[in-house]
């Protein structure tokens, strides 16, 4: 006797044309994240079959969204020659250079206003206005001369950059506070009054120094740049040696302590690095009053 088969016709299986029955050993692929998407994709480490939106691309075909975090995990992170990430586009030089032309602007409106309140004096420091240490890093002097943030912001811009991408942008910027601050700390000590970035740009210049030796660079022109501007410093009537070896002595600090950290504690040393200079000087304030004064 013959017998017709259940669906004589292949297009009128439940599974559609030439498709294979979801319950034998031929089922359809789906993604492991997906069941309702058909793929033919496999993930290239754990077999998995993958949809294209759980395709991640990897060197060789696709991974899953865990075989790439797990590989994440076991991938050092680049970093920057001395700790932090590297560096591509150095936003902390250009921060500075605005805060500074901005600051600049300020003085131009109503320059009497702005260097009254926040130009660098030691007696006003002594008597409780702690913030001019910080603020008059970012003034100059008073318009209509342009000749002094001209010069600062050329240095900042010429240097900045390329001391950013071996710091690292952390870095850099603790580097260039500290070094504003330690040339005010300077004058507050062993002068009266200052303005200017200059201090934290001998901070740089110290900076540049350490760096060329702890990279093994020929240095001689690094001591060339400071030797010049040391001397100007003492030839150029009205410029604060007080603010320049300040910054210069305290940059060269910082960055020694940073370039020269230990491998296994680096992130930790530095940290503490920063903290110890910011004690330093909060201990100097406190206990010692202006010399000059």
């Amino acid at each position: 006797m013959t017998t017709q088969p259940d669906h004589p016709n292949p297009a009128d299986r439940p599974e559609g044309p030439g498709r294979p029955d979801p319950n034998t050993s031929d089922a359809l692929p789906m993604c492991y994240r997906h069941p309702d998407r058909e793929t033919y994709v496999r993930c290239q480490r754990c077999d998995r079959s993958i949809c294209p939106d759980c395709m991640r691309a990897a060197s060789v075909g696709h991974q899953c969204p865990e075989c790439v975090r797990e590989g994440n995990r076991t991938v050092r992170r680049a970093e920057a020659a001395f700790g932090g990430r590297p560096v591509t586009t150095p936003v902390v030089t250009w921060a500075l250079l605005a805060i500074n032309v901005l600051a600049y602007l300020g003085e131009v409106i109503n320059a009497p206003a702005v260097l009254g309140r926040f130009m660098m004096s030691a007696d006003h420091v002594a008597a409780g206005e702690w913030w001019r240490l910080f603020t008059s890093a970012f003034l100059h002097a008073e318009p209509p001369s342009y000749w002094h943030i001209l010069f600062n912001m050329w240095a900042l811009f010429a240097i900045g950059p390329q001391l950013e991408k071996i710091l690292g942008s952390l870095r850099f910027a603790a580097v260039y506070l500290l070094s504003a601050l330690g040339g005010s700390m300077a004058v507050y000590l062993f002068g009266s009054y200052a303005v200017g970035a200059s201090g934290a740009i001998y901070g740089l210049f110290g900076a540049m120094f350490v760096i060329s030796r702890r990279m093994g660079y020929d240095v001689r022109g690094v001591l060339w740049l400071i030797g010049i501007n040391v001397v100007l410093t003492f030839v150029v009537p009205g410029i604060s040696w007080q603010g320049h070896l300040g910054g210069l002595v305290a940059g060269a600090v910082v960055t020694g302590l940073f370039a020269y950290a230990p491998a296994r504690s680096r992130k930790a040393f530095q940290l503490a690095t920063v903290a110890g200079m910011l004690l330093v000087y909060l201990a100097i304030l406190m206990a010692v009053p202006p010399l000059a004064a």
